[in-house]
């Protein structure tokens, strides 16, 4: 029976989308094409009418989960608000349906440049989200759009590597907890700080309102 092109569509989606969670569960090395397209609810031999490799889609669940990720900002999410929702113990639980940053981040970096570079896209994607507004605002100057992107950099770097440190503890570990705890103050904190006026700027405002 000859499948329409929307259905074919239909089912390359459905094998992304089973792929990106499977990955995130057991690594790109843990899940084999059979189980892989079981999971999807399709026979082994229609993998490769699908997708020239496992390279292949590995690069596009990486895409998918990228996506989802980037999801997580919810269109007008605040940085701080970002931060919670992240390194929170149901984003640590849910490996499956989490970040794929934090999940496959590590075998990412042994990946083809296909699969790294729907990584850094991505990535790229998630920044511009956190710094939605400030690029297109006029009063902010370049030096000031640098700045804020680079401390996007640093709160996504912390996040991910407290989220991957909290995974690698067992679930009842109270170290688990103290890791998710301990890096939300800590961003949360280097955020409010950089939104805090500089004591040269209040000054400025103190003599404008004398």
């Amino acid at each position: 029976m000859r499948v329409s092109k929307a259905q074919a569509q239909a089912n390359r989606a459905r094998v992304v989308e089973t792929a990106s969670q499977l990955f995130r569960e057991r690594g790109y090395d843990g899940v084999g094409v059979a189980d892989l397209m079981a999971a999807a609810g399709f026979t082994h031999g229609g993998f490769y009418k699908q997708f020239g490799s496992k390279t292949d889609l590995i690069a596009e669940s990486a895409a998918c989960g990228m996506a989802q990720t980037l999801a997580l900002t919810g269109g007008d999410v605040d940085p701080v608000a970002f931060i919670g929702n992240y390194l929170s113990r149901e984003h640590r639980d849910g490996r499956g349906t989490g970040c794929t940053m934090a999940a496959l981040g590590g075998d990412a970096a042994r990946q083809p440049e296909e699969v790294r570079a729907a990584f850094a896209n991505g990535i790229e994607g998630l920044v511009v989200a956190l710094l939605r507004g400030k690029a297109d605002d006029p009063a902010v100057t370049p030096e000031a759009l640098h700045q804020a992107r680079a401390q996007v950099l640093n709160v996504l770097s912390h996040a991910v590597g407290a989220l991957m440190l909290s995974r690698a503890c067992p679930d009842a570990s109270p170290l688990a907890d103290e890791v998710l705890a301990a890096a939300r103050q800590a961003l949360v904190a280097s955020v409010e700080a950089a939104r805090a006026p500089t004591d040269s700027t209040a000054r400025v405002d103190t003599r404008k309102n004398a």
